[in-house]
């Protein structure tokens, strides 16, 4: 049997450094730049059964697990801009569970596919062009009542894209795909 928590969290649960380095940001930067191209390999030559298979008991299927990287990413890309142009802004938290079950969600994966290569390429240049102040920029999360760093977020949406392709490549190994 197969731990639960393991299906959840395969790549483990993210942890955020004792102190970020240029060098964690520059990988940071990189995997968030790469994830679209890794997402769409990945996914490209399932079958719509495979699409809607759950990568978990309980899970997401692997079409929503897509969906929602460009749902939270275009989410990200947004949160980046506001913290760069406005002092610590609070940010408006979704339902994800309930945005997933919204209809865009039964549409083909190209589309979202299609979402996170412009966000991510848009997200890309700004990362590629913000400073040590910038990175230092943050905004405040209601939720968790917590103002986080832009460094902080950049590493934890490279986490969180490694996460999800983790989800979808895990399914592949144990169903043999």
């Amino acid at each position: 049997m197969i731990d639960i928590e393991l299906l959840k969290y395969p790549i483990g649960r993210f942890q955020i450094p004792n102190q970020i380095t240029e060098s964690d940001l520059a990988e940071a930067i990189e995997e968030i730049k790469s994830l679209p191209k890794f997402l769409e390999s990945t996914v490209k030559s399932m079958s719509e059964d495979q699409l809607d298979t759950p990568y978990r008991p309980g899970g997401w299927t692997v079409r929503q697990v897509v969906h929602h990287c460009a749902d939270s990413h275009i989410n990200a890309f947004i949160r980046f801009k506001l913290a760069l142009t406005e002092e610590n802004p609070t940010i408006k938290p979704y339902d994800e569970a309930a945005w997933a079950e919204l209809a865009d969600n039964k549409l083909p994966i190209e589309v979202s596919i299609g979402i996170l290569k412009n966000i991510h390429f848009k997200w890309g240049v700004i990362l590629d062009h913000m400073s040590p102040a910038d990175f230092s920029k943050t905004y405040f999360h209601p939720e968790s009542q917590h103002s986080a760093p832009l460094s902080e977020i950049a590493l934890m949406y490279s986490w969180h894209g490694k996460h999800h392709l983790a989800h979808i490549q895990a399914l592949m190994i144990r169903e043999n795909w």
